[in-house]
């Protein structure tokens, strides 16, 4: 007896970090990832399928993503259960109750309202613990096994953060991992599919409660996304299979040294499926204005190649300091050499200034070579 465990697919999701144009790749990826989702199921022979909530980004997605994740739900050939999360909670503006879900919803699809256990298969049951407000008072999770008796073998199906797992431990709506544990101990449940945490983990010792990851990576602070789980309610076992496509890189590179350009270049060279990733660059150390119009340069090419180069904080580790020699053989004369030398005399400070100085001359030294 074999399920499918998956959560966090957040259909409709924006990263202000990509274009029009990746951006449109990046919600598209996501909706591929659920037609995935559907064939994995089919070729591990899944009885059914549940996703630990976040489903969709917002209860605000607008009708067109809602139409078309229907659309890759109605491919999937067991059921699958559908849990509100923390970004689409089923309150009264619920992306659940709208006309664009509701009238289109395949007869398969089912969306865990309710603490009540549902039967999916012989002898099995699947308990929701549903978010109903974006900040629950209380442990939904606990709530939802406190009545249950030993009987079928059970999967609850919850979303949130474990206590265990939190910096927080005493804040309000944490599941708490002891109630858990004792209910797989004495057969209320057989395992607990959870969501919201994007890096598939195990949690506990059990090996019975663990977080699927989202499908499609989020963000660089993810350890192991990208994954779903298919989970062996016979045996126990619990295996994850890659099905995200996208990536989130983060390079932390030292500049100052004579091969630093090269370098840089190397690594931005060796990255695969550059189009389906989002590179977060991390530069830190002293160089010159012409080199750092180099590096510029090499920065432009790879923001064309790759989804979105992400630089937090511009280059506040890197210093660029004038040096008279290399500006001496930039080829300018008259208001151009004039502008150079004021540029440089700026760029020399050590304030905010001297920064957008060093910025406008080094475009000042990459027009003029462009011009040479």
């Amino acid at each position: 007896m074999r399920f499918l465990h998956t959560a966090d697919w957040q259909l409709g999701m924006v990263r202000r970090s990509l274009d029009d144009e990746a951006q449109a790749r990046f919600a598209a990826a996501r909706l591929d990832a659920v037609a995935r989702l559907g064939t994995l199921a089919a070729e591990q022979d899944c009885a059914f399928a549940v996703v630990a909530g976040d489903v969709f980004e917002t209860n605000h997605v607008d009708r067109r993503t809602v139409g078309r994740a229907l659309e890759a739900l109605r491919a999937f050939a067991c059921p699958v259960l559908l849990l509100p999360g923390n970004h689409d909670p089923l309150d009264a503006a619920s992306v659940w109750r709208s006309p664009a879900f509701v009238d289109h919803r395949p007869d398969h699809v089912e969306v865990l309202d309710d603490a009540r256990p549902r039967p999916v298969a012989d002898g099995v049951e699947v308990v929701g613990a549903p978010w109903t407000s974006k900040r629950p008072l209380t442990d939904l999770a606990a709530e939802a096994v406190a009545d249950l008796a030993p009987g079928p073998r059970r999967v609850l199906v919850a979303h949130g953060a474990v206590d265990r797992l939190s910096p927080d431990r005493d804040a309000l709506g944490l599941i708490g991992l002891d109630a858990l544990e004792e209910a797989l101990a004495d057969g209320r449940l057989a395992y607990v599919a959870l969501g919201d945490r994007h890096s598939t983990t195990e949690v506990g010792d059990t090996g019975r409660v663990w977080y699927a990851g989202a499908p499609e990576p989020t963000a660089h602070r993810e350890v192991d996304p990208g994954n779903a789980l298919v989970v062996d309610l016979d045996d126990g076992a619990v295996s994850a299979h890659a099905v995200g496509r996208w990536r989130f890189v983060r390079h932390d590179v030292a500049l100052g040294g004579d091969d630093d350009l090269a370098a840089l270049e190397a690594r931005l060279d060796a990255e695969p499926a550059k189009a389906e990733t989002v590179l977060q660059l991390r530069l830190e150390g002293t160089v010159s204005v012409t080199r750092w119009a180099a590096i510029a340069e090499a920065l432009e090419r790879a923001e064309a190649l790759f989804a979105a180069v992400e630089r937090p904080g511009r280059h506040e580790d890197v210093v660029v300091r004038p040096d008279e020699a290399d500006l001496a053989d930039v080829a300018l004369s008259g208001y151009a050499a004039t502008v150079r030398d004021e540029l440089a005399a700026l760029a020399a400070g050590s304030d905010a200034q001297a920064r957008t100085a060093a910025d406008a001359l080094a475009l000042l030294v990459r027009l003029a070579g462009r011009s040479a």
